[in-house]
C-alpha cells in the first residue's frame, strides 16, 4: 500500500493526515503528487469528490515551507469559482499549513474588504481567493501576485461555464511567467484547455476516469409526475426523509420559494445561491453538514461549493440545463467511493427534454411513475409524510406561543396599568385617554 510519505510529503503533513486517519492516497494524488513535488506543471481530471483539494494543496504547502512571505505579497494562490469552495479550500489546508508554520487566507465576495486589507496586512503563504475579490484587492494596490511561485486553479471548467476566465487570464498575466501552474478540472477541452495552452509549459496530465464514471456509484431515477403541483406535493414528502438530501433548482428565487415550503410543514430547509449573503451560505453549510438542517436547497453555481459528506440523495426539483450540470449536481453524492441516489423529478411536458439530457450524459435513470403517498418513492427516496410544526425563516427565532386564556385576565389587566405608570393620561368623555397635569388618571 502506498502511503503519503511514500509519495515525498514532509513528515509534519503526513502525521497530521494521519491524526485525521487519512493513510491511503486517493488514485489522483497517488499519481499527481509526486510530478507537482517535482515542480512540473500538472493537469488532473479527476471525478467530483476523488481528493483533488489535497492532490495540489499538499504539494504547494510542502514547497512553501521554510521561506518567508511579505505582506500583501503571497507566494502561492487558489483560484475557485464560487466563495463556498474558496473556504472548504481553506479549511481542508489549514491543519498541514500550520504543521508547517504556514499561514493561509482565503478571500471571497460577500465579505467587507476591509476584513481582508487588514488580514493582508500580515505576511500570507498561501491564498485562496475567488477572481473577483482578488481583483479588487489588486486594484486597490492592498494585493500583489507578483512574487506568486504557485498557481492551482480549481474546478477551471466551472469557471468557464460561468464566465469567469477573462478573469482568471487577467490574474495569471500579474503572475511571474515562470511560476508553477496546477490546474484542476473535471473537463479539459474548449476554453480550458485555451487556458492550459497559454499559461502551461510542458503540463504532465492525470486523469483518473472520465466524466461519465463520476456517476458509477450512483442510482439514477425518473420520478415521472403529472404537473408542478404533483410535483410540489412529492418534493415536501422527500424533504421529510430521514439523512441529508440535496434538492438543486435553476433560479434563486426558486430557491427561496421552495426553502418557505419545506419549512411551512416544519421540515429544517435551508437555501444557498448567489444572492445570499456570506454569513446566511456560511450557516447554511454548516447547519448541513452537522445535520440540524437536513435539507439543503441551492442553485447550480453553489452546486461545486458544497463538499459535505454522507449526502444520500440528490434530488433535481428543476432539471438541469444541460448534461455537464447534471453531472456536477450529482456529484454531491456519492463521494470518494460511496454511494448515493439522484432522482429527476419530470412532468408529463419535461419527458423528451430530460430523455436528451440523461442520454447526453451517459446515465441510464430508470422511469417510475410516483405520487406523494406511492410506495416506490418511499422505497427509492425514503419518503414520508411531513409531521412538524411550521418553522420561521432561516435565521430568525420562532415567536412564543400567546397562553393568555380568555376570562383569565386579570394579569393583563396588571400589566397594561404597570406599563403606564407616571404617564400623564386621564379620560376624555370619548373614553379616550387624555393627559392631565397632576398625573393621576380619572
Amino acid at each position: 500500500m502506498t502511503t503519503f510519505a511514500d509519495l515525498g510529503l514532509p513528515r509534519p503533513i503526513v502525521n497530521v493526515l494521519n491524526k485525521q486517519g487519512i493513510t491511503e492516497p486517493f488514485p489522483i494524488q497517488e499519481a499527481a503528487i509526486p510530478d507537482a513535488l517535482a515542480g512540473r506543471d500538472v493537469l488532473g481530471r479527476g471525478p467530483t469528490g476523488s481528493g483533488k483539494t489535497f492532490t495540489f494543496g499538499l504539494p504547494m504547502l510542502a514547497q512553501l515551507a521554510g521561506a518567508p512571505s511579505r505582506p500583501g505579497h503571497p507566494r502561492a494562490i487558489v483560484l475557485t469559482p464560487t466563495r463556498e469552495l474558496a473556504t472548504q479550500v481553506r479549511e481542508r489546508l489549514d491543519e498541514p499549513a500550520a504543521a508547517l508554520g504556514l499561514r493561509l487566507l482565503d478571500i471571497v465576495g460577500g465579505v467587507n474588504i476591509n476584513h481582508h486589507i487588514r488580514a493582508l496586512a500580515a505576511p500570507v503563504d498561501l491564498l485562496v481567493a475567488t477572481p473577483g475579490r482578488a481583483q479588487d484587492l489588486i486594484n486597490q494596490k492592498k494585493l500583489y501576485f507578483d512574487q506568486v511561485e504557485i498557481t492551482a486553479i480549481d474546478e477551471a471548467d466551472q469557471m468557464a461555464d460561468m464566465g469567469f476566465l477573462p478573469q482568471v487570464r487577467k490574474l495569471l498575466d500579474l503572475t511571474p511567467r515562470d511560476g508553477q501552474r496546477l490546474l484542476f478540472s473535471a473537463t479539459l477541452d474548449g476554453d480550458v484547455d485555451k487556458l492550459v495552452q497559454r499559461y502551461m509549459h510542458d503540463p504532465v496530465t492525470h486523469s483518473t476516469a472520465p466524466v461519465e464514471a463520476s456517476v458509477d456509484t450512483m442510482e439514477h431515477y425518473r420520478l415521472l409526475v403529472t404537473d408542478r403541483n404533483e410535483r410540489g406535493d412529492v418534493v415536501l414528502s422527500i424533504g421529510a426523509r430521514e439523512g441529508k438530501t440535496i434538492m438543486f433548482m435553476r433560479t434563486k428565487h426558486g430557491v427561496d420559494r421552495q426553502v418557505k415550503k419545506l419549512r411551512r410543514v416544519g421540515i429544517d430547509a435551508q437555501g444557498i445561491h448567489g444572492d445570499k449573503s456570506q454569513g446566511a451560505r456560511t450557516r447554511a453549510l454548516e447547519g448541513f453538514a452537522d445535520g440540524s438542517s437536513p435539507v439543503l436547497v441551492a442553485t447550480d453555481i453553489a452546486a461545486r461549493g458544497i463538499d459535505i459528506d454522507d449526502v444520500s440523495l440528490v434530488v433535481h426539483v428543476d432539471p438541469p440545463a444541460e448534461h455537464k450540470a447534471y453531472l456536477h449536481r450529482a456529484g454531491r453524492t456519492a463521494r470518494a467511493g460511496t454511494s448515493g441516489v439522484v432522482v429527476t423529478l419530470v412532468t408529463d411536458d419535461q419527458q423528451k427534454e430530460v430523455e436528451a439530457l440523461l442520454k447526453k450524459a451517459g446515465v441510464d435513470a430508470k422511469p417510475v411513475r410516483v405520487t406523494p403517498e406511492s410506495d416506490s418513492l418511499a422505497r427509492i427516496t425514503g419518503a414520508r409524510a411531513p409531521k412538524g410544526s411550521p418553522l420561521p425563516p432561516p435565521g430568525q427565532a420562532a415567536q412564543p406561543k400567546n397562553n393568555t386564556k380568555r376570562g383569565n385576565s386579570s394579569n393583563s389587566r396588571r400589566q397594561a396599568s404597570g406599563s403606564n405608570r407616571g404617564r400623564n393620561y386621564g379620560r376624555s368623555k370619548s373614553g379616550r385617554r387624555t393627559p392631565r397635569k397632576d398625573g393621576r388618571s380619572t
